[in-house]
């Protein structure tokens, strides 16, 4: 199901659905800037995961539908996604829903305009920044479980604060994660230090996570 702000799904769900994972992307502001959150929603619905699409403004009401639907057993996985202002929001949507009482598989943050502090149940948080810009880090808050990873990509000097999400070399390391997620399977990292600040620039390779977890 791909269902973007409008909340219009594009495919029926079966009468009797198994349990499903689903992506929440959020974009960021005025609503226009972030489209390469719609261009990942695109992939992933082609490889059969439901996908939200909506600004940051609703992350409110998202979390609130996230939680009805992972506590009702229609959702088993929730991953979140945002960039620029939904990045800040994907931090607030996860805290949510850990008061809520629901986990959150992974998060992704891309370049983020506030320093965030992460909280809640979260196996895996993965903040792209650019150091040298807009973005800025996450740090852990008592309360965050899980691994956080902060991966600078200034050293990618074709990629700013308003081309992130839609640079293709980016938009593979998101869907490496998300179907790392997915699959259980033990993520590889991208080159860098212990504070995941990359040491070279990442080449441009087709669908493949980032990984061993680099800790803050």
């Amino acid at each position: 199901m791909l269902a973007f702000s409008t909340g219009v799904s594009l495919a029926q769900a079966p009468s009797n659905p198994k349990p499903r994972d689903h992506v929440y992307l959020l974009r960021g502001f005025a609503n226009v800037f972030s489209l390469g959150m719609d261009q990942i929603a695109t992939k992933l619905q082609h490889q059969g995961i439901d996908t939200t699409v909506d600004n940051y403004l609703s992350w409110p009401t998202l979390a609130k539908e996230a939680a009805a639907e992972y506590k009702s057993g229609r959702v088993r996985t929730i991953i979140l996604v945002g960039h620029s202002s939904g990045a800040t929001a994907v931090t607030e949507m996860a805290a949510r829903l850990s008061e809520l009482g629901v986990p959150v598989k992974l998060a992704i943050g891309l370049d983020p305009t506030s320093h965030m502090t992460a909280s809640g149940h979260v196996d895996r948080y993965v903040n792209y920044y650019i150091a040298n810009g807009f973005g800025d880090r996450v740090v852990k808050g008592p309360q965050f479980s899980g691994v956080l990873q902060n991966v600078d990509l200034h050293h990618m000097s074709d990629v700013g604060h308003f081309n992130i999400d839609k640079d293709r070399a980016v938009q593979n390391m998101v869907m490496r994660d998300i179907q790392a997620a997915l699959t259980s399977s033990p993520p590889k990292t991208a080159a860098g230090d212990v504070h995941g600040h990359r040491t070279s620039a990442a080449a441009k390779p087709g669908l493949v996570t980032i990984g061993t977890p680099i800790r803050d």
